[in-house]
């Protein structure tokens, strides 16, 4: 589920964009009335979209984006005359009045950008560390050296160790090691 904080001076506009939000369905997690309250709410949070004005108590739209960490995504909500200002062009806008089922889409949208990209990142693996290179390297020369196999060989067979095994690789290589040592 997506993080959402609104942020308006108004904390009585801002209560309502996170009653409707809620009312459909969406996890609303604060409502500040200025961009250091919200810059705060997201600690501890991965990732998220922030709902915002034009100007909040104590920065324009535009600060708040920089102040807001990686993972954050930003919805200016602007009457049309602040909309021509704006330059930023990884930031979503829509115009004032607000038009609800304008709203919920786009958020729902942003939401679902939001999860295929966390799903992405999960799935990508991981960067082994110098430890665990070194690790996998020395197992294969070992393998290359006592049973005359080229580096290719040595990786197969390390990578076909692993999944007979259920392990990982560095796992697998950490076992090949122990066993070729004694």
């Amino acid at each position: 589920m997506t993080n959402i904080i609104v942020v308006f001076p108004k904390i009585d506009d801002a209560k309502s964009i996170r009653n409707l939000l809620a009312r459909n369905g969406f996890h609303v997690v604060g409502v500040c009335t200025t961009g250091t309250q919200a810059v705060s709410q997201t600690d501890g949070l991965n990732g998220g979209i922030v709902i915002c004005g034009y100007k909040m108590v104590d920065m324009l739209y535009s600060q708040l984006h920089e102040y807001l960490p990686q993972g954050f995504e930003m919805l200016m909500l602007a009457s049309p005359q602040y909309l021509s200002e704006c330059e930023e062009h990884d930031i979503i806008y829509l115009s004032m009045p607000l038009k609800v089922p304008d709203l919920l889409s786009t958020l729902g949208m942003m939401a679902e950008n939001q999860e295929r990209r966390r799903k992405k990142e999960r799935l990508r693996p991981r960067e082994r560390s110098q430890e665990e290179k070194e690790l996998l390297k020395e197992a294969k020369s070992i393998l290359m050296e006592r049973n005359r196999m080229t580096e290719e060989e040595a990786h197969r067979y390390l990578q076909k160790c692993s999944m007979d095994s259920g392990t990982n690789m560095v796992e697998t290589a950490r076992m090949v090691l122990s066993m070729m040592k004694l």
